[in-house]
């Protein structure tokens, strides 16, 4: 052990990630203070060494058993409020704390616009990477700003939410992986925005309650019940949640595969349309699959387990599997949306 930093060798990461993949980490150390950020990335470069920030592991995939890096584990605390001006109040969350835990502190005082993306598994420093969403909502409608450590600059910076380049479960982050060390993010809430009841499945659950009665936790309970009612405990049946993106295609497109597939369910958006990538998943006949070590969840199609002790490369294999039979039949390629670590992700498929 590196007594200063505290940093550990060989660490076992498979309590680190819901898929419950095992891996062991060279270098290893929790992080739960923003000063610890600098001189724990300049003893990796001393060392050759990249760092792989881990969050709660909830959209990332070991493809390796060995994992040669320094494992920073976010860890950092604190939840406070600041400016608060009438209605409005900015939640500042520090990187390590708990997403759904963090939605139902901002219900539970009242504020409203993060309760649709309550159950979302992982940490809040990592919401901004993957731009999270759900039920009508994305992070960045809310989010004010990121505080991060630029590791290109080797300052401190805070970047405004279009610094940020949020897009569909993508962001300045995920497109430059390893440059930027999250320590804290700034949610702009508000007590009396209207409710983000759009949502088709969020209607129908709410449909005996009157709009007026409703408020933020009430919301942020009904989405629980819905992902309880078809989404998998990855503490029970390990998972990483959503493994592909919704893809969207072309009007032109959309409209080739809907006069085939009359069911196929779509989601206009500014630029094409969005479709359901579960089930296309479905019609290919995945649902319910297993192969012995891994397989897809027997009630949501988009949604990949391992069930009993397989590997990273497993799931991919299973991934590459799924994505070339959708591409076969409804000529749509799907792009995952967790992370890979130790190996090249998903080949090329076609």
């Amino acid at each position: 052990m590196t007594e200063q930093l505290c940093i550990r060798e060989r660490v076992d990461l498979q309590p680190f990630n819901t898929l419950g993949v095992a891996a062991r980490a060279r270098y290893f150390m929790e992080l739960t203070d923003p000063a610890q950020v600098p001189p724990a990335l300049s003893w990796a470069a001393e060392r050759g060494l990249r760092p792989l920030i881990l969050g709660g592991g909830s959209n990332l995939i070991f493809a390796g058993a060995e994992i040669h890096a320094l494992v920073l584990r976010m860890a950092i605390p604190g939840r406070h409020w600041e400016r608060v001006e009438g209605d409005e109040a900015t939640l500042v969350l520090g990187a390590g704390e708990n997403w759904h835990e963090a939605v139902l502190y901002a219900a539970r005082s009242g504020y409203r616009g993060i309760e649709n993306l309550a159950l979302i598994p992982g940490t809040a420093g990592a919401a901004p990477v993957q731009n999270i969403g759900a039920y009508g909502v994305e992070l960045c409608e809310a989010l004010e700003s990121v505080t991060a450590f630029d590791r290109e600059r080797a300052q401190w910076r805070r970047l405004g939410t279009d610094e940020c380049r949020f897009a569909y479960r993508d962001s300045l982050f995920k497109q430059y992986p390893g440059r930027f060390v999250i320590s804290q993010i700034h949610l702009r809430l508000s007590r009396s925005q209207p409710l983000r009841l759009e949502y088709q499945e969020l209607r129908d659950y709410l449909a005996d309650c009157p709009v007026s009665s409703l408020d933020a936790l009430a919301v942020a309970q009904a989405v629980m019940a819905i992902r309880r009612r078809k989404l998998p405990d990855p503490a029970r049946i390990p998972n990483v949640g959503s493994f592909f993106k919704n893809p969207v295609v072309s009007e032109a497109d959309y409209a080739r595969l809907k006069s085939r597939h009359p069911g196929l369910p779509a989601y206009p958006q500014p630029q094409g349309v969005k479709l359901a990538a579960g089930w296309l998943i479905d019609q290919c006949g995945w649902k319910g699959y297993r192969n012995g070590t891994v397989g897809v969840h027997n009630r949501q199609a988009l949604v990949l387990v391992n069930h009993a002790g397989g590997s990273g490369r497993d799931v991919l294999a299973l991934a590459t599997e799924i994505r070339a039979s959708v591409l076969e039949r409804f000529g749509v390629e799907l792009e995952m949306e967790p992370g890979v670590v130790g190996g090249a992700g998903l080949p090329p498929i076609g």
